[in-house]
């Protein structure tokens, strides 16, 4: 894999590629108990929070997929550049949700970035991870923090058809990930919040409390 050095610093000048940002929203949220898109973060939803924050740090659309309760999400899924699409087969697992909305990107597509509604990033994160694929012209793009994998993931329109045929049976992106993991542009970052998830209400309240949020 080839790597940059340690970034630090704000977001720099805008991406000279089209990127578009696939937002996953569609899961049951069974672990948190009320759906994640619709949590507070930062004074308005997590959902609105995180379009917002992509849009900021340079992705040129931002198609939000959704499932479960896809009716009372839907609404707040606003403004210019983007659009959501409904996934029926969700209950099925993340990966018919990245195939769902990589199937719905413009076809000015240059780059796919990839990422979960309950990983909130920053725009610096976002601009950096797309500042750094666009520089370098890499095929995948992977932020890490002190050795780890983080998110938000792109990878090449060239890479669309893989990414369409991922299954749960297959580890979804991993599959294309571990294919071209000679490839993958490592990006080492000092933020911690490339690796934040949460899936229960006290990682989510603890979240919360970490990032002032």
């Amino acid at each position: 894999m080839s790597t940059r050095d340690e970034i630090d610093g704000g977001a720099s000048a805008p991406p000279t590629q089209f990127v578009s940002a696939i937002l996953t929203a569609a899961g049951q949220s069974t672990r948190m108990g009320s759906p994640k898109p619709l949590l507070s973060w930062r004074g308005t939803t997590l959902l609105e929070y995180q379009v917002s924050c992509l849009l900021e740090g340079g992705a040129s659309e931002v198609i939000v997929v959704l499932g479960h309760r896809s009716e009372d999400i839907a609404p707040h899924v606003k403004g210019a550049n983007v659009r959501y699409v409904v996934n029926p087969r969700y209950i099925e697992g993340r990966s018919t949700s990245v195939v769902c909305g990589v199937d719905a990107v413009s076809p000015l597509c240059e780059a796919i970035m990839l990422l979960a509604v309950d990983q909130p990033r920053t725009p610096e994160i976002v601009a950096r991870v797309i500042d750094s694929h666009a520089a370098n012209d890499a095929l995948v793009t992977s932020p890490r923090h002190e050795g780890h994998g983080g998110h938000p993931l792109v990878f090449a329109a060239s890479l669309k058809p893989e990414l369409m045929r991922i299954t749960e049976e297959r580890q979804g992106i991993r599959e294309v990930f571990d294919r071209h993991r000679d490839s993958v542009l490592e990006l080492p970052l000092n933020d911690p919040m490339i690796r934040l998830d949460f899936n229960t209400p006290d990682e989510y309240e603890a979240a919360r409390r970490q990032y002032e949020a």
